[in-house]
């Protein structure tokens, strides 16, 4: 069957590989789930990947199949299966376990090891092919109602995680009740966490640089949240006209905004790093005024990546709540489809050059 893979190590390497149909039998104990996909998104990993900034391939191959956002259907499962059954409408988590004592729990997405494995991305093939099959600790069901959404579902469990996150380590505080959050970036993360935050009743500031009007402030107002062009605003005119954020989510693949944002976050206030730079960029910043303001004001800074079954199930149920608060709003961030495995040149031409390409995703097949 049909893949789009790369070589690790070679920059611009994608191209059209060839794998063997899976089967259920593929998973011991009869736990084994048989997925014919039917859609795929990619994104800024995909593209860096592509670029050889990281990614490595599974063992006894040369090439690394991409694509961690899938969204199919079940065709076939195994004899133990009981949480999915064929004709659902399923996606499926990412990262596998290793042996820490995390993975060992169910908790692979936060293991402690410094070789982990991610489909798609690291040491695991990914779902830009025709069918996979997974045990059935990793897929999760969506609902028919909700396939019209179909590749958001592994975005949305990467946003529900990061603000997961933030609530958790805040119990540090024994009282913490943001009224007032930031979200750093408005690609599809920074938009889902926006989603996220207004479902829970806070007062949100989305900041991007792009000028109004424009899709992505379209969408976060269509939320509630406040669009803020940072273009227009730096974050410290930002937090001197509208008041310090309780909480900052950062999602702009920037470290310069990242950084930045550490300057006027609020007293005992939590910030979120979900955003990866794969590059080699350095930024001079006021190291002393931030370790002075940090350590004063109680602030915490957290990393969140990747997430597991329990994040894509919250995240789903967000999406479904989202949907009758806001309807249509959500979908509109599904902005350009590719059609089919083959033009795998086109999807990466999309990720590299177009600009207005919110989320791009391969449709597979029908279904």
């Amino acid at each position: 069957m049909k893949a789009i893979a790369v070589r690790p190590g070679t920059p611009n390497s994608v191209h059209l590989a060839e794998l063997s149909k899976p089967s259920v039998s593929d998973i011991p104990g009869g736990r084994g789930v048989l997925v014919r996909v039917l859609k795929v998104g990619v994104d800024a990993t995909d593209r860096e990947i592509n670029d050889a900034l990281y990614g490595n391939a599974p063992a006894g191959y040369d090439f690394l199949v991409i694509g961690h956002e899938c969204f199919g259907i079940v065709e076939q499962v195994g004899s133990a299966v009981r949480k999915v059954k064929p004709g659902d409408y399923v996606t499926c988590t990412v990262r596998r376990p290793g042996g820490s004592v995390y993975d060992r729990i169910g908790r692979s997405d936060i293991t402690s090891e410094e070789v982990y494995y991610e489909r798609g991305i690291n040491l695991r093939h990914g779902f830009l092919t025709e069918y996979f099959v997974d045990d059935e600790e990793f897929i999760v069901r969506m609902p028919k109602g909700l396939k019209h959404l179909h590749v958001l579902a592994e975005p949305m469990s990467c946003a529900a995680k990061a603000v997961e996150q933030a609530f958790l380590a805040q119990k540090r505080l024994q009282v913490w009740e943001p009224k007032r959050a930031w979200v750093t970036g408005a690609g599809q993360i920074g938009l889902l966490s926006t989603l996220i935050l207004r479902l829970r009743g806070i007062e949100v500031f989305t900041l991007a640089r792009g000028r109004k009007p424009n899709l992505k402030a379209e969408i976060a107002e269509g939320f509630g949240s406040h669009y803020l062009s940072t273009a227009e605003h730096s974050l410290a005119e930002i937090a001197e006209k509208y008041g310090k954020p309780d909480l900052i989510i950062e999602a702009t693949g920037s470290s310069a905004v990242a950084f930045e944002a550490m300057q006027v976050l609020g007293h005992n206030g939590c910030m979120v790093w979900t955003s990866i730079t794969g590059g080699q960029k350095k930024v001079e910043v006021p190291g002393d005024n931030i370790n002075l303001n940090w350590v004063l004001g109680n602030k915490l800074l957290v990393g969140s990546v990747n997430a597991n079954f329990r994040h894509f199930e919250s995240g789903i149920a967000d999406l479904a709540l989202g949907e009758v608060t806001w309807p249509g709003v959500i979908q509109k961030i599904l902005t350009t489809p590719v059609q089919g495995l083959d033009n795998y040149r086109e999807m990466m031409r999309l990720l590299v050059e177009d600009r207005e390409a919110l989320k791009v995703y391969v449709e597979v097949a029908e279904g």
